[in-house]
């Protein structure tokens, strides 16, 4: 038995599935998670001491790749200083102060410790905000797992959406409506039939969790118009994209394009923390005055602001703010993905890329899906396979196809050239 699996039977004996988040156990892929000892730049290094390639990257906050020297000397030097007061510290300001600088669409922010708490907190705001019940997400995109979010759609738009987890009980999943990305005449007619009673609509601007899905411009100028004319909030879910598409994130993108966007809510985790347990929801002053202590919002957390994760954070964000550290970031992922879209049509596969900043998805489609039902008819099994033949050649992507990957500013140009390598092998 080898390490992994050795590791992997012990967890079960005292971890349900044998993991703590249920995307690592590798049901969706078949085979063995692999246990990681440590992460070294673009690597990680597992158990049994096999180094792959990384594009995990903790699901996005390693952009800077693993044991960033600056980011291991702001860490040291504040848990030197102590690890938690639950009270307040200076940092927490300066971290706040930050991302301020780099979001113009907020006012004030206010910190958490995860992503899950982050959301909760801005569909909660928002409902106090405005006074009403009602709020719409949008199938393929993932928010967290609070009841309200583990909902699939209803039979229709004047029906709202069903639990999809055991434990969600019919009333938390009653004000919930789940229509279908980037359809723009579902969206129109949901506001038609329930505008007057809804609270907020809260969107992944680009989609991670059903791989890199990007919202087209109509779409997203259909969700600010319709959100502005009837009274709700938009919610920007940028958890993941947060400061890893780009340094003004996907509103910024997304501002580019649209004049005058901006969402009225938005939510950010993964790059704020640096690889640390730590995220924020922040919007304008009119709308942040609902949130305890000054208004009827309730939201409170131990472990927000923790001296430490901020120090992670603050380190991680004034790194990436170097001179050119997203040109060169971006190019490096162009790369990758231009490489396996080309490695892909030498072997005849089906397949389609697309990336923006240090994310990327590929798809074994022949053109890049709009939605999470095309998305998810893609070949699992070949899929799989692929996966396998990757991990075997040492390069690690995410044991799903339903999940997007990253790039670290850490990746090398031989670290690429060695994974389409790996690619031009697999696909064979």
């Amino acid at each position: 038995m080898s390490k992994n699996q050795d590791l992997f039977e012990r967890a079960q004996r005292v971890i349900p599935g044998g993991v703590n988040s249920p995307v690592r156990a590798f049901r969706a892929v078949g085979g063995t998670p692999r246990f990681i000892k440590r992460g070294e730049g673009a690597y990680i290094i597992d158990a049994e001491g096999k180094r792959y390639i990384d594009y995990i990257g903790s699901w996005g906050p390693m952009i800077l790749g693993h044991g960033h020297p600056a980011v291991l000397e702001a860490v040291t030097a504040a848990a030197r200083e102590g690890f938690s007061f639950g009270a307040p510290t200076e940092r927490e300001i300066e971290l706040a102060e930050e991302i301020l600088k780099l979001v113009p669409s907020m006012e004030q922010v206010r910190l958490v410790s995860s992503g899950t708490e982050a959301t909760m907190s801005a569909i909660r705001l928002a409902r106090g905000a405005t006074g009403r019940p009602k709020f719409i997400k949008f199938e393929g995109c993932y928010h967290g797992h609070t009841d309200a979010l583990l909902v699939k759609a209803g039979s229709g738009l004047a029906t709202f959406g069903h639990p999809t987890s055991a434990g969600v009980t019919p009333g938390a999943a009653q004000d919930t409506l789940v229509l279908e990305y980037n359809n723009v005449a579902q969206l129109e007619e949901a506001f038609a039939q329930h505008g007057a009673e809804l609270a907020c609509v809260i969107v992944e601007p680009i989609a991670g969790n059903m791989n890199f899905v990007r919202a087209s411009l109509p779409f997203m100028q259909a969700l600010r118009e319709l959100c502005s004319r009837h009274g709700a909030l938009l919610i920007f879910d940028e958890v993941m994209t947060g400061f890893r598409v780009g340094l003004s994130s996907a509103q910024g993108h997304y501002a580019g394009l649209i004049p005058g966007f901006k969402p009225d809510i938005s939510v950010f985790g993964k790059v704020i923390g640096g690889g640390m347990p730590l995220a924020a929801f922040g919007a304008s002053h009119e709308i942040m005055k609902h949130l305890a202590p000054l208004g009827g919002v309730y939201q409170a957390g131990t472990l927000s602001g923790n001296p430490v994760a901020t120090a992670c954070g603050l380190a991680t964000l004034r790194e990436i703010q170097k001179p050119g550290f997203f040109e060169a970031l971006s190019a490096k992922t162009q790369r990758l993905v231009d490489g396996l879209v080309g490695v892909a049509r030498d072997n005849g596969v089906p397949f389609s890329a697309d990336c923006q900043g240090g994310m990327f998805g590929f798809f074994l489609l022949p053109e890049l899906p709009q939605n999470y039902q095309t998305v998810m008819s893609t070949d699992k099994e070949r899929f799989n396979r692929f996966f396998h033949a990757m991990l075997d050649a040492g390069v690690y992507l995410a044991p799903a196809l339903y999940e997007a990957g990253f790039v670290s500013a850490a990746h090398s140009e031989a670290d690429i050239a060695a994974t389409l390598a790996a690619a031009r092998s697999a696909l064979k």
